[in-house]
C-alpha cells in the first residue's frame, strides 16, 4: 500500500514523498510564502504511472492546504490541468492571481 509522506524544508523547496513496497516512487514538490502554496513539480517513477499515484500526491497536498488555510499556486502541469479540469473541487483553494 503506497504511502504519502510529508518533508518540510527549511530554505528550500519541500514535498510529498510516495513510498510503496519498492521505496520512494514519487514526489510533489513545493514551496510555502506567506499563505501560498506553490506547486512547483510532480513526477512519478516511469515504471510507477498508472496506479493513481499522482492522484494521492494530489490529495495530500489539498488536504494539508485546507488544513493550514493556505492558497495553492499551481505552477506544475498536472495540478494546473487538475484545477482546471475540476475546478469545483478545488476553487476555494485555487490562488489566481497568476493566471494569465
Amino acid at each position: 500500500m503506497a504511502k504519502v509522506k510529508l518533508n518540510i524544508q527549511e530554505g528550500e523547496p519541500s514535498s510529498f514523498d510516495l513510498y510503496d513496497e519498492d521505496g520512494k516512487v514519487g514526489e510533489m514538490i513545493f514551496d510555502i510564502q506567506g499563505k501560498d502554496l506553490t506547486v512547483y513539480h510532480t513526477e512519478i517513477e516511469p515504471e510507477k504511472e498508472g496506479k493513481g499515484y499522482a492522484k494521492m500526491l494530489l490529495d495530500a497536498m489539498v488536504a494539508y492546504t485546507r488544513k493550514n488555510e493556505l492558497m495553492v499556486i499551481p505552477m506544475c502541469p498536472y495540478v494546473h490541468v487538475q484545477f482546471k479540469r475540476h475546478e469545483e473541487l478545488y476553487q476555494d483553494i485555487w490562488n489566481k492571481s497568476n493566471e494569465n
